[in-house]
């Protein structure tokens, strides 16, 4: 923090230099963006006085942000940065007892991440055990006297002696190290083993009593096989497990009651588990007796959720659409409370039932997320962090507002659009369309400063910024969401299109200078709409899909898909005329609009291959193009020079096919190399 304090001020006195002493607020480039410090992680301590959260930061020497964990006082006072390891530190918590706060970290001679305690005040943090794998999911026994943790088989000797001589050849998706729950006893100093077996933890939790866990079991840690993961209880005494659960349904955030007779878990379905439905709240008896849906009459996707204190409520968050809050539910009449509203995204939200209190952060169209405390259910939350008090000083940010348009069957439909920022009443602005990823989420009121897809920087370069909640959203209920049952492309598509049209008919967009853009989900539409129409001068399709048959075969996650087309594409009598139906590679022939791929060399989700193909249908169509691929990176690039590059070539590209301007490519601090300018090879 005060690295990035530090190149604050001296911009600061530059600009109060070149004016004189007068300060104004300005737009915000790409490196502002990327600049932005990202908060997470708050935790509430037992008496609610203090919070600690993780604040990470870019290092550009380093090309990766730096992670640190900080504390501030619950009025706001006192903020102080707690570990400034030199690989950074996440996953901070607080003792029952409030007096240590134990976090993970990779320090020293560590050949992987372990488990460091520090105490609450000065002090240097000493590592607790040394595990000879990569721990996470830490979380403190009810009594403080231990630690419980989550952490892959560690590799036999003979698997070591193999890998040392490059004897390492491996069956796919078949040699992996199985995830068990490990307990640390501080006393003793003593590691323990609670769960073996030929299968994987994926998550768990402790019981208000410490006597129990709940914990999700997967037969593997593959993402592929989560619909066939269960949740168990397991006593910590006589270590007697029993399934609770026995279905083909992903569930998450499984925890038992205060009074240990019920676990509450959410689930993607509906009362009878069959898939692809917005999250709902489960409830099933600790004696194994039938799970019965608590929110099937909300109409909304439910996020996280969590038992009161005492077990006579729930609270949880629910994304309504563009906003997400947080509700409380009554167990014994199923009535429920908003305790929320805004124009807000709800984001790492998390209830301490010690003092019934709620600790969040909160996405708002000028701040990305501060930390803010809701101490009684008919209170508004109160703010505690001002981390991003300086976006609002000293940069000009674009005005959002909520859209809603009628789609071409009738359908309402809504979305968010953000105002260039030299915006003039009576005025027409380019363009740009940017879906969301998923498909199972929606665009939320929020700062919208992330790589993927750096709204104010694209504001400030004089362009509208729409985002649709396109058909296959969540929040809009379940005949929303599933219209995408039976074919991907149905009505999405067509709801983006009108939502567009909408614009142009308000006066706000220019039909002539539209660009489209898009990662992963957003990347899938990105790649359809340039099929279905030509009204767009560029595109740029991040991490797409071009063949939904290949793409089965690719990605590490199917079962998702399997809805859309209603089998598998090797099943017999597959249904691969409607997979090929629905891939945007299929009339890859009608595409005129300039379009670049951008994709991780390691991705898994959407895989590489699936961008190849656009790229080489394009280039063979003599349609400009360009496929950049980024080393090292996964779904979401990483690096900050990758994350960089990204916006660079989208901003120059849109600029050279839409407003026909001159971009200038933006370095990274401290660079004095030249631009160099990849979209003109």
């Amino acid at each position: 923090m005060f690295i990035y304090r530090f190149m604050m001020l001296i911009t600061l006195v530059a600009m109060m230099a070149e004016s004189g002493g007068a300060q104004s607020p300005r737009p915000m480039s790409v490196v502002d963006l990327i600049n932005v410090p990202v908060l997470s992680a708050p935790q509430l301590s037992p008496d609610g006085e203090q919070v600690l959260y993780v604040l990470a930061e870019t290092d550009w020497d380093a090309n990766k942000r730096m992670s640190h964990i900080w504390r501030v006082s619950a009025d706001g006072s006192s903020t102080k940065q707690m570990t400034r390891g030199d690989s950074g530190e996440t996953s901070p918590r607080w003792s029952p007892d409030g007096s240590a706060i134990a976090f993970l970290a990779e320090r020293g001679d560590d050949t992987h991440t372990q488990i460091y305690l520090m105490r609450n005040g000065d002090g240097e943090a000493r590592r607790l055990g040394d595990h000879p794998t990569a721990v996470s999911n830490i979380a403190w026994a009810p009594d403080g006297a231990a630690l419980y943790y989550l952490a892959s088989d560690p590799r036999t000797e003979d698997e070591k002696s193999r890998e040392a001589a490059n004897d390492d050849v491996y069956r796919f998706e078949e040699d992996f190290e199985q995830r068990h729950l490990w307990r640390y006893t501080l006393d003793a100093n003593t590691t323990t083993r609670v769960t073996e077996g030929d299968f994987s933890v994926t998550a768990f939790a402790l019981s208000p009593d410490g006597a129990h866990v709940t914990f999700h079991r997967a037969p593997n840690p593959v993402l592929e096989y989560a619909d066939t993961s269960e949740i168990w209880l397991l006593d910590l005494v006589g270590s007697n497990s029993v399934q609770l659960t026995k279905n083909g349904i992903r569930e998450t955030g499984a925890q038992l009651s205060p009074d240990g007779t019920t676990i509450l878990f959410l689930a993607r379905t509906n009362d009878r588990f069959e898939k692809y439905y917005n999250g709902n709240l489960f409830m099933v008896d600790a004696n194994g007796r039938a799970p019965q849906v608590v929110s099937a009459t909300l109409g909304h996707d439910v996020l996280q959720a969590t038992w009161s204190s005492d077990g006579s409520s729930v609270f949880f968050v629910a994304n309504l659409g563009v906003h997400s809050e947080v509700f409380q539910l009554t167990v014994a009449n199923g009535a429920v409370q908003q305790l929320t509203d805004g124009r807000h995204a709800v984001r790492n939200w998390l209830y301490e039932p010690t003092g019934n209190r709620h600790v969040l952060t909160l996405g708002e169209p000028h701040n990305p997320g501060d930390v803010w405390i809701m101490t009684d259910a008919a209170a508004a939350p109160r703010r505690v962090t001002h981390v991003y008090d300086y976006l609002g000083e000293q940069f000009s940010l674009p005005r959002q507002e909520r859209v809603e348009w009628t789609a071409a069957d009738g359908t309402t439909v809504e979305g968010l659009i953000y105002y260039p920022l030299d915006y003039v009443a009576g005025q027409r602005y380019p363009l740009v369309v940017q879906t969301h990823g998923g498909p199972q989420t929606s665009d939320r009121f929020g700062f919208a400063g992330n790589p993927t897809s750096y709204v104010p920087a694209l504001a400030g370069h004089g362009y509208l910024v729409f985002k649709p909640n396109y058909r296959g959203s969540t929040g809009y209920g379940d005949d929303f969401l599933r219209d995408m049952i039976g074919g991907y492309f149905q009505n999405a598509h067509t709801d983006v299109m009108s939502g567009v049209d909408h614009l142009i008919a308000l006066g706000l967009a220019d039909g002539d200078r539209l660009a489209k853009m898009g990662w992963s989900g957003g990347g899938h539409m990105t790649n359809k709409i340039v099929t279905y129409t030509s009204r767009f001068k560029a595109a740029a399709s991040g991490a797409g899909a071009a063949n939904w048959i290949s793409m089965y075969a690719q990605s590490d996650t199917r079962s998702q898909r399997t809805p859309w087309f209603g089998g598998t594409p090797w099943q017999v009598d597959a249904p691969t005329d409607l997979y090929w139906e629905h891939s945007p590679l299929r009339s890859v022939a009608n595409v005129t609009t300039p379009t670049i791929f951008l994709v991780g060399e390691d991705d898994r989700r959407v895989p590489m291959p699936q961008s190849v193909e656009m790229h080489r249908a394009l280039k063979s169509l003599d349609v400009p193009t360009h496929l950049y691929v980024a080393p090292r990176e996964g779904h979401g690039w990483r690096e900050l020079r990758h994350q960089l590059f990204k916006m660079n070539a989208e901003l120059d590209w849109f600029a050279r096919f839409v407003t026909t301007r001159e971009y200038a490519w933006e370095q990274p601090p401290g660079d004095a190399s030249e631009s160099t300018n990849g979209s003109d090879s």
